[in-house]
């Protein structure tokens, strides 16, 4: 999974957390949208702009309207 596919999915368990019913369901997918944050983090700063196709997925994400 690349820097920006784990960024994509902690937006994507952000919207569960917020609406998930039980406030169990919702801590495990804060949970989840902080452990893909934070990979997405790491990726971004170990690959800087140095590959131009991770730096389209990161300009796409930025550019995103999610």
């Amino acid at each position: 999974m690349t820097g920006p596919e784990h960024y994509r999915q902690a937006e994507i368990q952000l919207e569960f957390a917020a609406t998930a019913s039980e406030t169990e369901s919702a801590q495990w997918h804060q949970h989840q949208a902080q452990v893909h944050a934070t990979l997405a983090l790491v990726a971004a700063t170990l690959t800087g702009s140095s590959s131009p196709r991770l730096s389209k997925q990161w300009a796409d994400i930025e550019g995103s309207e999610d």
